[in-house]
């Protein structure tokens, strides 16, 4: 089995794929840059980072194979372990470990794993069909020098009856300019259009991962008293989802948790698994919502997800 396969497509909408027992990669979105001296534009893009500490396992790659190859999510789990299992003795051995359009991975003298990106593929959605390109240098300083060197050399005379009539040529300028706003405005247009479109792909391949979502695991040291289910609100659909659980007095506990800790947590509600998922918070832009998922990530649980209703 071609788990790298897999792993590069979570890559496109997840911003962390863990392989349970071997680590995690970790993408990060990069704006668009500037290569100083070669005049080449490059679009934003994600950029690929391992975490060989990150372990566990949240379920995300052995559902999406599990659905892919139309198996059980526990013979997935069962093919997953096995090629962890021969990675790391071929890199035990010293052999240099290749992911198709993902990278590199080796074992160091100290028995660390060390990363090198590929960067042929472009895993941001949004940057989709952009390509890099180079603009030649302006030597606009250098003719104008060159204009008034000639000037100087020769004086050119003028006569009524001689004179020719340049207006059309404002007119050209006029059109030229309409012309350049009505692309800038049509690629405006576009660029909603085509992230209109992603929302939405997105939005379909979250509902067929909560299709079939295991339980997630929350520790919980002390049974806490039963919580009201909170009334959904519609004008927030972008919900920080910490875990879901099968039973709903652990959903409420952990609901309990995570208002304890200062979140305005919510019970969602019950999906087509079975499962009562709990979240930290809901919002109603997309934009807030992922800037949370990055902090909650990065302060409290790496395995916190986005759903998106």
């Amino acid at each position: 089995m071609i788990i790298e396969k897999h792993i590069a497509t979570l890559l496109y909408r997840f911003q962390c794929v863990t392989l349970p027992g071997f680590g995690a990669f970790i993408t990060e979105i990069q704006s668009s840059t500037i290569s100083n001296g070669s005049n080449s534009f490059n679009p934003p893009k994600k950029i690929i980072t391992f975490n060989a500490n990150v372990k566990n396992n949240d379920g995300l790659l052995a559902n999406h194979i599990a659905l892919e190859e139309n198996i059980s999510f526990e013979k997935a789990s069962e093919n997953i372990a096995l090629e962890v299992y021969k990675w790391l003795l071929s890199l035990e051995q010293k052999n240099r470990l290749i992911l198709n359009n993902i990278g590199e991975i080796t074992m160091n003298a100290d028995n660390s794993l060390v990363f090198e990106p590929y960067d042929t593929v472009n895993y941001l959605t949004q940057s989709f069909g952009l390509s890099n390109f180079s603009s030649p240098v302006i030597t606009r300083e250098a003719l104008k020098k060159q204009v008034e060197e000639l000037e100087e050399k020769n004086t050119i005379l003028f006569t009524p009856e001689k004179r020719q009539n340049y207006s059309f040529v404002k007119y050209a300028a006029a059109v030229l300019l309409f012309s350049s706003v009505g692309t800038f405005v049509y690629k405006i247009y576009n660029d909603k259009q085509v992230a209109t479109q992603t929302l939405y792909v997105e939005k379909q391949v979250q509902d067929k991962v909560n299709h079939k979502i295991q339980e997630a695991t929350f520790f919980i040291s002390t049974p806490l008293t039963n919580v009201a289910l909170p009334v959904k609100e519609d004008a927030k659909p972008y919900h920080i989802v910490a875990g879901a659980f099968r039973n709903e007095e652990n959903a409420k506990a952990a609901l309990s948790n995570l208002k304890g800790k200062g979140f305005n947590a919510k019970l969602l509600e019950k999906n087509k698994s079975g499962l009562i998922p709990v979240a930290y918070e809901s919002f109603s832009k997309l934009e807030e919502a992922q800037d949370a998922k990055l902090k909650i990530q990065r302060e409290q649980n790496i395995e916190a997800w986005l759903l998106i209703e």
